[in-house]
């Protein structure tokens, strides 16, 4: 049997509408970890969050965290980390936006935030991850892995040409949802943590499956040679991924039920 790594993203995808692991879900990556094959989970949470759900998987899955920025191995082992020029995080937390715009920073140490959102936290209830509010003046540019905003998709936009325009030929720029813009150091995506971990592996991207429901997804699904795209996904994704099978909805642990056909489990 040849190994295979089944790489997925979590919000979308791998996850529930509410934010969970389904139990089939756990018992398929369970069983594909059993006969061989490798597991990693790709997101733009940070490490914090996402382990709770490798330790409920209970497999030794690698963890791609802040879309790429980190890499950790099944016991918790930090890999890789590239962080954004501080000079340019700076910039970023000075650019002018809504007052309803939310500025987070994502370090090693956890999540900054420039006021208190107890909306956002919804989608960390089954984590228990939390923020911490650092006024703007506060906040520390040094060790960032990704500058977030969190806002109107409209403000968002122009956030986005202004970073571009400051230092746009140094960063990588996406969206994880319409309303969250994500950047990141520029080389820095989850294709690019992917193509590390395949080499830590001796594993090629034909020996990859991949599946992603959002813009920051783009560059892994690219790179896997069997991409899979979620029914619910953002509709901009299935024109950037030419070559992806279309799958059902993140909400019927579509990931799972296809995995299960795929292997035969």
């Amino acid at each position: 049997m040849t190994s295979r790594l089944i790489v997925s993203d979590l919000d979308g995808t791998l996850l529930g509408s509410d934010h969970q692991l389904h139990d089939n879900t756990v018992e398929v990556l369970r069983a594909l970890v059993s006969q061989g094959h490798h597991v990693a989970l790709a997101s733009g949470r940070h490490y914090n969050d996402m382990r709770v759900f490798r330790d409920q998987l209970d497999i030794p899955a690698y963890l791609i965290s802040t879309n790429g920025a980190y890499i950790h191995a099944p016991d918790g082992t930090l890999l890789s980390a590239t962080h954004l020029e501080p000079a340019y995080v700076e910039t970023l937390i000075q650019l002018p936006r809504p007052p309803q715009v939310r500025l987070n920073l994502y370090r090693e140490s956890g999540w900054y935030i420039d006021a208190d959102a107890p909306h956002l936290l919804s989608l960390h209830a089954s984590t228990g991850f939390r923020y911490e509010v650092v006024p703007q003046e506060a906040m520390d540019a040094d060790g960032v892995g990704k500058v977030l905003y969190i806002g109107d998709p409209a403000a968002l936009a122009q956030l986005e040409c202004q970073a571009q325009e400051a230092h746009g030929h140094s960063l990588h720029i996406t969206y994880s949802t319409i309303d969250s813009l994500e950047i990141m150091a520029g080389g820095v995506n989850k294709g690019v943590a992917l193509t590390a971990l395949l080499k830590k592996l001796k594993l090629t991207p034909v020996e990859c499956l991949a599946f992603g429901d959002n813009l920051n997804d783009t560059e892994m699904l690219n790179l896997a040679g069997e991409a899979q795209i979620m029914n619910n996904a953002h509709p901009e994704l299935f024109d950037r991924v030419s070559n992806a099978e279309r799958i059902g909805h993140h909400g019927e642990a579509a990931v799972a039920r296809w995995l299960a056909k795929r292997f035969a489990l």
